[in-house]
C-alpha cells in the first residue's frame, strides 16, 4: 500500500537553487524557441530532429543517467517524429515519476499578427514571448529544471526515480505515439505521470487539471443536384446546397445556443466559479455578442459538449456566380464531455444529420478525428502530493479544474499504465494565446511551477 508524508523539508534550499539559476533556465528556453520545431510535413522536419538533439543535450547536462532520442513507426511503414527519452533509475521501495511534455510546436501563422518575431524569444515586463515559448517548451524546461535542482540539493538522498518523455509530433496530432508507447513500455513504466501542456488557473493561481473533454470531427456533406445549375432558371423549386448544409448546421444547437444533438451527454460540474466578466476579458468576445449555452461558465467550458463550425467548402465570395451549387461540405469540431464514448458520439451525429435532413438532400456523415474524454482521481495521492505542492510553492491554494481542450494521448496512458496516476499540470494562463499569434509565459508562475515540480519528485516519504 502506498503511503505518503509530504516530506516538503528542502523546499526553502530548492527555492534559493531555483532563484539563483533562473536566468540559466530561460536562456535555455529562449535557446529552445528559436528552433522552429513545427512537426508538419510541409515544414522542415529537419528542425524538429535539431530540436529533439538539443532536449537530449540539456538532459544529459541535467545529470539524467542516459539520454536518447528515439522515433517509432506506425500505419504503413511511417516514421513518427523524434522524441528524448532520459531516465535516472528510482531506488528499492521508491516510485517513478514520469515527466512528459513536448518539444514540436504550432507555426507561426500570419507573421504581421506577431509584436515580436516568433521564434526569436524575448521578454517584455513579466512574460516571455516567442513561439512555443509556453506551448510547451516551457514544459521542457521546467522538468529539466527541477530535475537538476533536486539532484544538486539532495544527492544520493534523491531516491525517487524519474523519466523523461519528451514528445516531438504533440501538434501534429501524435500519430505515432500509441506506437512509441508500446515499442518503449518498458522505458516508459511509472508511478506517476506527470503531464506539463495544461493551464494554471490564471497568473498567480496554481490548477491541476482533473478532467479534459475529448474530440469527435467529422464532415457533413450536402448534395443537391447532379450539377451546378443557373439561379435564375433553377432558383427558387431548388434550394441550393449551401443553404440546405446552412439550415443543417443550425439545428446542431437550441435556441439558447446548447447543444441540440441527442445522444451527446454531460458530466457532473466541478465547483470552480468562473465569472461572464473574467470569460469575457480572457476571451476577447465581441462586447454586444451573448454567451450561449446555460448552467456555469464552467460547466459550459468543462462538463458540456460543445460544436464548432472549422472550416467549409463552399463558393468564395471572390468566385461567387449566378449558380446554384450543387455539394458543399462543413468540419465540425465536437468538444465531448467526460464519460462521452467517441464511436457514439460520431453514431449521435450521423443520426442526427439524417434526421434533421428537412429538403432530404443527399447527407452524408463522415467520421475524422476522435479523442476520449479523461477523468483524473482527485483523492489520489499522486494528486494530493501535486496540490500540497502547488500550495507550497505558490504560497495560495491550488484550483482543481477541468480543460476545455483535449489530450487524446492521456486515455493511452491511462490503457497502457492503468496503475499509474495521471498528473495534468499547468505552464500556461489565460493570457498565454498558445496556438496564437504573441504566445507568451508568465515567468513568475514559471519559476512556481520549477519549485512545485521539484517538491513533488523529492519527496522522499513515499514508501511503496
Amino acid at each position: 500500500m502506498t503511503t505518503t508524508c509530504f516530506n516538503f523539508s528542502a523546499r526553502d534550499e530548492l527555492a534559493r537553487f531555483i532563484d539563483e539559476r533562473f536566468e540559466q533556465y530561460v536562456q535555455e528556453l529562449t535557446e529552445l524557441v528559436a528552433i522552429p520545431s513545427v512537426a508538419w510535413e510541409s515544414f522542415d522536419l529537419d528542425e524538429v530532429a535539431r530540436s529533439a538533439q538539443k532536449v537530449q543535450e540539456l538532459a544529459l547536462d541535467a545529470g539524467f543517467d542516459s539520454a536518447e532520442v528515439l522515433t517509432a513507426t506506425y500505419g504503413k511503414g511511417q516514421q513518427g517524429m523524434p522524441a528524448v527519452l532520459a531516465s535516472k533509475p528510482a531506488a528499492p521501495g521508491y516510485p517513478t515519476f514520469v515527466l512528459y511534455a513536448h518539444h514540436d510546436v504550432q507555426p507561426a501563422g500570419d507573421l504581421e499578427l506577431w509584436e515580436t518575431e516568433p521564434f526569436k524569444a524575448q521578454q517584455k515586463g513579466d512574460r516571455l514571448f516567442g513561439r512555443g515559448a509556453a506551448d510547451d517548451k516551457a514544459g521542457v524546461i521546467a522538468h529539466l529544471a527541477a530535475f537538476r535542482a533536486v539532484k544538486a540539493v539532495l544527492g544520493d538522498d534523491f531516491r525517487a526515480g524519474v523519466t523523461l518523455f519528451i514528445e516531438g509530433e504533440e501538434e501534429a496530432g501524435s500519430p505515432s505515439f500509441d506506437s512509441f508507447i508500446a515499442t518503449y513500455r518498458e522505458k516508459l513504466s511509472g508511478d506517476y505521470i506527470v503531464v506539463a501542456d495544461s493551464a494554471n488557473w490564471r497568473a498567480g493561481v496554481p490548477a491541476l487539471t482533473v478532467g479534459l473533454r475529448g474530440v469527435a470531427s467529422g464532415d457533413i456533406s450536402v448534395k443537391v443536384s447532379d450539377h451546378a445549375v443557373h439561379s435564375g432558371v433553377f432558383g427558387g423549386p431548388l434550394l441550393d446546397a449551401n443553404t440546405v448544409l446552412i439550415q443543417l448546421l443550425a439545428t446542431l444547437h437550441d435556441p439558447q445556443g446548447s447543444v441540440a444533438v441527442e445522444g451527446l451527454i454531460s458530466s457532473p460540474e466541478l465547483e470552480v466559479e468562473y465569472s461572464e466578466e473574467d470569460f469575457r476579458a480572457d476571451s476577447g468576445i465581441v462586447k454586444s455578442m451573448k454567451l450561449a449555452g446555460k448552467g456555469s461558465i464552467t460547466s459550459r467550458l468543462w462538463s458540456q459538449p460543445a460544436i464548432s463550425v472549422i472550416g467549409m467548402d463552399i463558393t468564395p465570395v471572390s468566385e461567387a456566380a449566378n449558380t446554384l451549387a450543387a455539394t458543399a461540405k462543413a468540419r465540425i469540431s465536437v468538444r465531448l464531455a467526460p464519460g462521452q464514448d467517441p464511436a457514439a458520439a460520431h453514431s449521435a451525429l450521423a443520426r442526427h444529420c439524417a434526421e434533421n435532413n428537412l429538403f432530404g438532400a443527399e447527407i452524408t456523415y463522415s467520421a475524422v478525428d476522435s479523442g476520449r474524454p479523461y477523468k483524473g482521481e482527485v483523492d489520489g495521492d499522486g494528486a494530493q502530493l501535486a496540490l500540497a505542492s502547488f500550495a507550497q510553492a505558490w504560497g495560495v491554494e491550488p484550483v482543481k479544474t477541468g480543460l476545455g481542450g483535449s489530450i487524446p494521448f492521456i486515455a493511452t496512458l491511462t490503457e497502457v499504465f492503468p496503475s499509474a496516476q495521471i498528473l495534468i499540470t499547468g505552464i500556461e494562463d489565460p493570457d498565454t494565446r498558445a496556438h496564437s499569434a504573441n504566445e507568451s509565459l508568465f515567468l513568475p508562475d514559471f519559476k512556481k511551477a520549477i519549485l512545485a515540480e521539484a517538491l513533488m519528485i523529492s519527496s522522499q516519504c513515499l514508501d511503496y
